[in-house]
């Protein structure tokens, strides 16, 4: 049935690994009426986790989208992967909904995801609401998790309903003041959601305040309600097992009465030449659209599912695609479930949809039906970058160009997955966030593209600087009969404040170097930059000025220039004090208690710097700083030490320079190759 823009609610779960987002996924489709019988993990039936390593694994690897149609509202829901090596399509997912719902174990409480991700719901500027899962489990202690989520996230954090009975039902605390709950009266809460509400909107606190709460009318407390969640002054708190069922009907009642619609909840963060663009959700505007998932699938093609946000997209409408100039048709127009896909005529502003067998599709593409929005853009995510490598080849001569296409295929699905052709050694490398995001990939390679590999670790991403400014001069003059080459370049390098890159300054005067040969001199710096100086790994963190050269009338040239300039660079960084730079990453290790002392003394051997602990249900998470060369093999030192129940997350933190003993190795590998030059 056609459901209109109010009545559309997108909502992404989110929560840390473990929390039961899949369960309560299948859970909410089931109390809808969209499945007769709610799947499970362990059988591998559940609508989200579909893909074979999914069920061969037992957890989410991407995300999933599914809806619960009610007579007056459509619920899309977004079930996303809790492991951070899969953080890419979590955030991918967080950016077209209006509402994240962070899901908590009742018994474990407040972790590391949860932090993390209501931290980015924050960023995104998306309503937020927390679902406390698994009540009636063993060892579950609803109100120690209520207040520790409030002592983490605030007092704006505020019970909708509260469980009673050991976690048997829910009791209403929002409509309702009747009754005791596992966690105390629900009078007392619901009068400090009615005082958090109320205090947000100066009429409805008027009318509050003369007429009492039976005074305020529905519509007056659901607009304040939307106002709390839009601007974070209340985070709604709701209970219930989504093993049991207890409390899921509650929340789908929940998400449809109080949860904002598209046209509610804070504006879409588009950019337009990076200038803020007015997007609204209006069905009667031209259509803009943007691509959140690829989906390559064997028997349909590529699928590309997308967020309308604006206007109404009806089959056989002739699209742009990002800045393109010919518009594409779309001849394939679908609903999502899970794996399953519907054909339909048409989607309103609000609703999240797929389209089909469309090439120009890609991750983050723009789609829209009036010329002129050449630059229009969801605001970027910002994705956690890859720092985990392995170099790869086929395994079997004559499958390189089978390789290359899945490799693409597979990168097309994953935006926090990166594929670099290494320039020296002419090796393909994947980049992942994680040795298990890496192994995803290997084995989608082999199980769903039928390409065996071999792999090895890359190099270091080491890098290059200097820590003094000098100068440089060299005189390029050859004569080999006939017009000969001639060229001389003096500068000078300052180091910059890391992280800088690179600056380029002319300061040349008089015409010592004419301006045609200008940009062969940048040419020759840069060349040097990207070779190295002393280790042979790219350059950073400097500034290069160009002040006085000589030219010759007939022999000067632009190869002349463009070795003068790199000889004279080398020349100048000899007497920077050339240092080498290794990437430093934020590790993050999460492990039983018992395993602290292990895992500390095993990382301060690794040149580690241990910035902090968090002991939360038994769990200890050690915050650090380690280089990434002392990390190779770490997934199996870990697992070893913690009996497998160890795991661990990175992110890049920055650059420093490498000890002088491993410098001089460095440079010693690298001493063959400048003799063999």
């Amino acid at each position: 049935m056609p459901y209109s823009t109010r009545q559309i609610r997108n909502v992404a779960l989110a929560g840390h690994p473990g929390a039961g987002k899949t369960t309560l996924f299948e859970a909410l489709l089931h109390a809808g009426g969209t499945l007769q019988t709610a799947g499970t993990i362990e059988r591998g039936t559940t609508v989200s986790d579909h893909d074979p390593l999914e069920k061969q694994r037992g957890h989410s690897i991407d995300s999933a989208l599914a809806s619960v149609d009610l007579p007056d509202m459509r619920l899309n829901l977004l079930d996303t992967p809790g492991y951070p090596e899969f953080r890419g399509a979590t955030l991918s997912a967080l950016a077209v909904v209006e509402t994240a719902v962070i899901v908590v174990d009742a018994a474990r409480g407040v972790e590391l995801g949860t932090r993390r991700l209501m931290q980015r719901a924050h960023d995104r500027q998306l309503c937020r609401a927390i679902v406390v899962n698994k009540i009636d489990q063993e060892g579950a202690d609803c109100a120690a998790t209520l207040q520790a989520l409030r002592e983490e996230f605030g007092p704006q954090l505020l019970p909708l309903n509260l469980p009673a009975d050991n976690g048997r039902h829910v009791l209403d605390c929002f409509s309702h003041t009747g009754g005791d709950s596992d966690v105390g009266p629900v009078a007392q809460w619901h009068q400090r959601i009615l005082d958090q509400v109320v205090e947000i909107n100066e009429t409805v606190m008027e009318h509050y305040l003369d007429l009492g709460e039976g005074g305020l009318s529905g519509e007056e407390l659901h607009s304040a309600f939307e106002q709390c969640l839009r601007e974070g002054h209340l985070v709604p708190v709701c209970f219930v097992s989504a093993r049991t069922g207890a409390g899921v009907a509650e929340l789908l009642k929940i998400a449809q009465t109080l949860l904002p619609d598209p046209g509610e909840g804070n504006p879409p963060l588009f950019l337009e030449h990076d200038t803020a663009a007015p997007v609204r959700a209006d069905p009667q505007a031209p259509v803009i659209a943007t691509v959140f998932r690829i989906i390559n699938d064997p028997f349909v093609g590529k699928i590309g599912l997308f967020r309308l946000y604006q206007g109404t997209l009806r089959r056989d409408m002739p699209l742009l695609v990002d800045a393109a100039r010919k518009p594409v048709k779309v001849a394939h127009l679908f609903r999502v479930q899970g794996k399953d896909h519907a054909p339909v005529d048409s989607v309103v502003a609000g609703d999240i949809a797929a389209l089909a067998k469309l090439d120009e599709l890609h991750y983050g593409a723009v789609l829209h039906e009036q010329p002129g929005h050449d630059d229009l853009r969801l605001q970027p995510i910002a994705f956690p970058r890859p720092m985990f490598g392995l170099a790869i080849a086929p395994a079997s001569r004559g499958q390189e160009q089978k390789l290359a296409l899945a490799l693409e295929r597979i990168a097309q699905e994953d935006p926090a997955l990166q594929i670099e052709q290494a320039g020296e050694t002419h090796e393909t490398v994947i980049h992942g966030l994680s040795d298990l995001h890496l192994r995803v990939v290997l084995e989608r390679l082999s199980s769903r593209y039928s390409v065996e590999v071999n792999t090895r670790p890359p190099r270091i991403a080491y890098r290059e600087t200097i820590g003094a400014a000098a100068e440089g001069h060299h005189r390029h003059k050859k004569q080999t009969g006939g017009a000969g080459q001639f060229g001389e370049v003096f500068l000078r390098v300052a180091p910059l404040p890391r992280g800088s890159g690179f600056e380029f300054v002319d300061e040349v005067k008089g015409g010592t170097i004419p301006g045609q040969f200008m940009p062969a001199v940048e040419k020759g710096v840069r060349q040097a930059l990207e070779a190295g100086a002393v280790a042979g790994f790219p350059l950073q963190d400097l500034r290069v000025t160009v002040y006085d050269g000589r030219h010759h009338a007939v022999d000067s040239k632009e190869i002349a220039f463009v070795t003068a300039a790199r000889k004279a660079f080398l020349d100048a960084v000899a007497k920077a004090a050339p240092q080498v730079l290794e990437p430093l990453v934020t590790l993050e290790v999460i492990a039983p208690e018992a395993h602290a002392g292990d895992i500390t003394g095993g990382l301060s051997a690794k040149r580690a710097r241990i910035n902090g602990t968090d002991a939360s249900a038994g769990e200890i998470v050690i915050h650090a700083q380690v280089p990434l060369s002392e990390l190779d093999g770490y997934a199996a030192e870990l697992k070893s030490a913690t009996a497998g129940r160890g795991r661990y997350s990175l992110d890049f933190s920055h650059y420093e320079p490498v000890p002088a003993t491993v410098q001089h190795r460095l440079m010693a590998a690298h001493q063959p190759h400048l003799d063999e030059d």
